[in-house]
């Protein structure tokens, strides 16, 4: 999602972390003070994640910090659908409707970076109808579009 000045980027992450403390209790998890930070990270811009990155940020906060923190953190958000990892990036996005069982394309613009979660169920029959003629179960489904957002094009 290209973030435009129009764009109240604060009131992404307040509902975010709204979604989270929510999903967090409903499922008997902690929402610890560290995984909202991973999470405040992750949602800082629109702009996926990498966990090195969001070790640098957090090393600079805590010298203890260390890689494997960082990883089990990115994995309990994912697990709780609160983060998508982008797998041809390897980099991490928030989720817009982590409330939600879903499969989702990914829209990467090459140019700005930026990333748009789309659910396309259409998209996602398709995919689910084809491995059915190859006699072939999807348990997951996560596509990666990669191309120009309109935000980069109407700047060329």
């Amino acid at each position: 999602m290209a973030v435009t000045s129009s764009h109240n980027h604060q009131s992404c992450i307040k509902h975010a972390f709204e979604r989270a403390d929510a999903i967090c209790l409903g499922k008997g998890a902690r929402f610890t003070p560290l995984r909202k930070r991973i999470l405040e990270l992750v949602w800082n811009n629109h702009k996926p994640a990498k966990a090195y990155d969001l070790l640098d940020i957090l090393h600079k906060e805590d010298k203890s910090a260390k890689p494997m923190t960082v990883y089990r953190t990115l994995e309990f958000l994912q697990t709780l659908g609160l983060v998508h990892k982008i797998d041809s990036l390897n980099a991490y996005v928030g989720c817009t409707h982590p409330e939600q069982n879903h499969s989702c394309q990914f829209l990467i613009c090459g140019q700005c970076g930026d990333v748009k979660e789309s659910c396309d169920m259409g998209v996602f029959e398709a995919v689910k109808a084809s491995a059915g003629i190859h006699h072939f179960k999807v348990e997951r489904q996560m596509i990666e579009v990669h191309g120009v957002c309109m935000h980069c094009l109407d700047k060329a």
